[in-house]
């Protein structure tokens, strides 16, 4: 098992704004005669009346659950005011926030999480988005009298082949492939240092590796993409595991693209280029046209770094099956399924929406593939492009995955509202996907590692709470249960 640095679950509020209520509460001044009762009978802390004051504060909005999951109840404020001095509603504003995947109910839940770990109040969505597909319309099916589950196991063995290294982390995910120049170096090492923590690991993405991450390079994956930016032999030589990126599912075929605006000094010393000029890397490596030249590529990596875990990023074309057997022959020990939801937004829509396969149709076809050809248990199979919750990782484990790689929903943690502008000029306003230094500091990276922390934490808790209700002991267990799982009302 990677060795985790010790760190526990503490507050990390965002200090750039407060996060958006789903209800708005109001008291009316001129009703209320600072009875207090509201502060007595409400259990999540909206109403408080202060020692010393004879006024009762301002409500809490953002710990109210709405009258909807209060109504009939005993403690319901608005049915206890003596003088109906209270309304609540909802947050005229608040379904601004977001979009159909990443509806505001799924970002302010993940907010809760990065800053409590815990899990969010009822009445917050923290499961399924509003999609209307994909894993939205996944559900699972809990048996009415499920096996006793005395302790359960959440942790996922990276290796399953006789050489190189053996390699278990704790949790089933580590940290998508998110470049410096992409996002900032806070950002990096915020996701870093929270890997660390957790025992897992998170990749450098194709921008090369910066020198902060040295001292983390326990937890460091080094990507070798087609542009070989920032490549070396130290590099790879010093990284527990490499991956070959020959595809992005949010956007197969087109290749990588950082616009000249965040090309700079140090973001070009680092990739090998001339600064304030756009860097492309292109879709293929023009060295790999055949499963034996991608063999060449893994037998090269495999002799600059012994070892190392051998890592391939495949987008999902519909042969994405036979993809996956020439890989496994190849050598490799990871195979990371990509599928076509993922990316931040500076990967096009009109590619996100109309490539790649969804992640969902992926995953069975080639487990099951890899079932038939009885090499499943010596490969280990990855599934990203997407995934936003705890239940997503669980419902593609389900479907036949190992684990998942993790990108977009780290960066929620970090108070992405999901603009979309990631790629433009200075990049994102918040200091996440940027590298102008004046936004840079707003993600100090000791902030960002416990807020991804916590994230995680709350997630561990989704995922101990869902395998005891379904009877398992382990993420092992789940794998390709696909009788678990129900797709609007169909047993798959």
């Amino acid at each position: 098992m990677v060795e985790a640095e010790p760190l526990r679950v503490v507050s990390a509020p965002s200090y750039i704004w407060r996060t958006v209520n789903k209800y708005a509460v109001e008291i009316l001044p001129d009703a209320c005669i600072d009875c207090g009762i509201c502060a007595q009978v409400c259990p999540y802390d909206v109403y408080e009346m202060k020692p010393g004051l004879v006024h009762i504060s301002a409500p809490k909005s953002s710990n109210c659950i709405g009258p909807h999951n209060c109504e009939g109840q005993s403690f319901f404020c608005v049915d206890n005011c003596p003088t109906d001095a209270i309304r609540v509603g909802e947050n005229a504003y608040y379904e601004d926030l977001g979009d159909d995947r990443w509806p505001a109910d799924l970002i302010t839940s993940t907010w809760y999480m990065s800053e409590t770990g815990q899990l969010p109040p009822p009445g917050i969505e923290s499961r399924i988005g509003d999609s209307g597909g994909g894993f939205d319309r996944l559900h699972f099916v809990f048996p009415e009298d499920p096996e006793p589950v005395e302790e359960v196991d959440t942790s996922l063995d990276l290796n399953r082949r006789p050489w190189g290294p053996r390699i278990r982390t704790p949790i089933p995910i580590y940290g998508a492939a998110m470049s410096y120049g992409s996002v900032s170096l806070n950002v990096m090492l915020s996701r870093i240092r929270a890997a660390k923590a957790w025992g897992t690991f998170c990749s450098t993405g194709e921008g090369g590796y910066p020198e902060a991450l040295i001292p983390y390079a326990d937890h460091v994956i080094t990507q070798v993409a087609t542009g070989l930016f920032g490549v070396s032999e130290a590099s790879i030589q010093r990284a527990p595991i490499v991956e070959i990126k020959y595809a992005q599912g949010a956007k197969p075929g087109l290749g990588g693209h950082l616009l000249a605006d965040k090309n700079t000094p140090d973001v070009a010393r680092i990739r090998e280029a001339v600064e304030k000029t756009s860097l492309f890397s292109p879709f293929p490596f023009h060295s790999v046209y055949s499963v034996e030249d991608h063999k060449k590529h893994v037998d090269w990596l495999r002799s600059v770094n012994p070892d190392a875990l051998i890592s391939v990023k495949v987008s999902t074309p519909v042969d994405v099956d036979m993809v996956a057997v020439g890989s496994y022959y190849a050598g490799t020990n990871i195979l990371n399924l990509d599928g076509g939801y993922g990316g931040t937004g500076a990967a096009p829509d009109i590619a996100k929406k109309n490539i790649a396969m969804p992640i969902e149709f992926a995953i069975p076809k080639v487990h099951r593939f890899l079932e038939g050809e009885g090499i499943r248990d010596e490969i280990v199979l990855m599934a990203s492009g997407g995934l936003r919750t705890a239940y997503d990782v669980a419902k593609a484990i389900a479907l036949g995955a190992d684990g998942c790689v993790i990108g977009t929903a780290e960066l929620v943690a970090l108070n992405c509202t999901r603009c979309g502008n990631c790629e433009r000029g200075r990049g994102c306003q918040h200091g996440i996907a940027t590298t102008d230094p004046e936004l840079v500091p707003l993600i100090p990276a000791d902030f960002g590692a416990q807020r991804i922390y916590n994230m995680y934490h709350a997630w561990r808790l989704q995922w101990v709470d869902l395998l005891t209700r379904l009877g398992l002991e382990s993420f092992r267990d789940l794998r390709g249960r696909y009788d678990l799982l129900r797709y609007e009302g169909a047993i798959l």
